[in-house]
């Protein structure tokens, strides 16, 4: 948990306005969370903005590099690049609540605002759901179209029951 203090933005001494911060990410950032990650190698600068107001703060969070994913495909690690932003409002009361989507409550005692998970969001965010290298040749997709699974359009001919057909005739009727 200490090294995820790293990422805190100490608001308390800031004046009214706009400030910008700048952290770099990399495997160690990924090592603080206990989740299996499904990229390696990540190179990630982050860029965060707060605007600072007397009753709350609003965070934009920019990232941007590249991660080491394995196409679905090939097996074959390829380069894919993250660029993602997200935008959130902190106000103050009496507890720590993050139940609404884009607006975080913390304590009034509170001083700064840890980003971590944040900007670990912000990354996981990026990673598409299909991983298929820019590099893949077209035999490799013509030998994974020829082995696919196909739909097939099974008609059926549905025998008419004559209970409702009574009823059809009625929805017709109108």
């Amino acid at each position: 948990m200490d090294k995820l203090r790293n990422y805190d933005v100490s608001f308390s001494g800031l004046k009214t306005g706009k400030h910008e911060f700048k952290f770099e990410i990399d495997k160690e950032f990924f090592q603080l969370f206990d989740t299996e990650q499904e990229f390696t190698n990540p190179r990630i600068a982050v860029d965060v903005l707060l605007d600072k107001h007397s009753t709350f703060l609003e965070f934009e969070i920019k990232v941007s590099g590249t991660v080491e994913l394995v196409c679905d495909i090939t097996n074959d690690n390829f380069d894919h690049p993250i660029e993602n932003e997200i935008k959130v409002l902190v106000k103050f009361g009496e507890e720590y609540d993050d139940s609404e989507e884009d607006v975080i409550t913390i304590p009034t005692s509170d001083h700064a605002f840890n980003i971590s998970q944040l900007i670990y969001e912000n990354v996981a965010l990026s990673i598409p759901m299909k991983k298929i290298s820019p590099n893949i040749s077209d035999e490799d997709l013509a030998i994974l179209d020829q082995f696919s699974a196909k739909e097939h359009e099974e008609e059926e001919e549905q025998e008419s029951d004559p209970r409702w057909d009574a009823l059809k005739n009625l929805k017709n009727k109108n």
